[in-house]
C-alpha cells in the first residue's frame, strides 16, 4: 500500500547513484532486504550490502542468491576494512541519527583515498511528520557534516516533477487532517517508544485508507519522474550529495 510516489523516489536515488558509478567495489549501508542494492551490480562492480537487520539480510541473501554480498553491520561502526571501497552509498539513513557524525565518519573510512559517497536524506522543509526520522537537513547542513570528511562536497537534490509535486501535496493535506484529530498534541506528549509504536500500526492503515489510487501502479508515477537538480528549494523533497577524497585523520 505504499504510495507510488514513495516508492518511484527510492527508486530514482539508485538510479542517480549508478549513474555515476564506475568500476569497483561499492558499499550500500543500510541495504534492508536488497531490493536497491541489486540494481548497483553490472559494470565491473562488486556490491556489498550492509544493514544492522540479520533477518531482513537473510532474505536479501537467499532471494539474491549471491549476486551481491551482504554483513550484518551498525551504520556508525562498520565491520568493514579501511580504505576498501571505491564507493558508499547510504540511501534515506543518515536522518535515523540524532548526530550523524559517526555514520558520515564510517563512510569515509571505508572509502578509498580517491574514493566517492553518495548521501540521500529528505528535504528538511519537505519532509513531513515521521518520528523515524531524527535529524532533518537543509541542503547547507548536510554538506557541512559531510565537509567534516571528504574533501569535495557537492549538494542538489532530487527533484520530482509537477504530478510528483501535486501527488506529494495531496498526501500531506490528507495526513494534515487527520492529524488535527489530535486536537492537544498528545502524540508529542506521550513517551517517544509509546509514539512510534503507533505511528508504526497507524501507518498501514492510514495508507489503506488514503492511498488508494496512489499505490499498485494506478498513479503512474514511476522514477522516471524525478531528476537529480542543481537547485534546491523548500518543495524539493530529497537532497542528493556527493561526497569525494575522505579525509584522512593525522596519524
Amino acid at each position: 500500500m505504499t504510495p507510488d510516489s514513495l516508492l518511484a523516489l527510492h527508486d530514482a536515488g539508485y538510479v542517480a547513484v549508478v549513474e555515476r558509478l564506475g568500476p569497483g567495489r561499492v558499499l550500500d549501508v543500510g541495504c534492508g532486504e536488497g531490493f536497491e542494492s541489486q540494481k548497483l551490480a553490472g559494470g565491473g562492480r562488486v556490491v556489498v550490502g550492509a544493514d544492522y537487520a540479520p533477518h531482513a539480510l537473510g532474505l536479501a541473501h537467499h532471494r539474491l542468491d549471491g549476486a551481491v554480498r551482504f554483513v550484518a553491520a551498525d551504520a556508525t561502526a562498520l565491520a568493514l576494512g579501511t580504505g576498501t571501497f571505491d564507493w558508499a552509498c547510504s540511501s534515506h539513513l543518515i536522518e535515523h541519527f540524532l548526530d550523524p557524525t559517526a555514520h558520515v565518519s564510517e563512510l569515509a573510512r571505508v572509502l578509498r583515498p580517491q574514493g566517492t559517497a553518495f548521501v540521500l536524506t529528505p528535504n528538511a522543509p519537505a519532509d513531513f511528520e515521521n518520528p523515524f526520522h531524527l535529524r532533518l537537513f537543509d541542503p547547507d547542513q548536510l554538506a557541512a557534516v559531510l565537509r567534516s570528511h571528504f574533501h569535495e562536497v557537492w549538494v542538489g537534490g532530487l527533484e520530482g516533477s509537477d504530478r510528483v509535486k501535486a501527488d506529494f501535496a495531496q498526501r500531506r493535506a490528507r495526513a494534515a487532517r487527520l492529524l488535527r484529530l489530535d486536537v492537544f498534541g498528545l502524540r508529542h506528549r506521550l513517551p517517544r517508544s509509546w509514539y512510534v509504536a503507533a505511528y508504526s500500526r497507524a501507518l498501514p492503515m492510514a495508507y489503506r485508507l488514503l492511498a488508494r489510487g496512489d499505490s499498485g501502479g494506478d498513479s503512474g508515477i514511476t522514477a522516471q519522474d524525478f531528476h537529480v537538480a542543481e537547485h534546491v528549494d523548500d518543495s524539493t523533497p530529497v537532497l542528493f550529495a556527493v561526497a569525494r577524497r575522505p579525509v584522512r585523520p593525522e596519524p
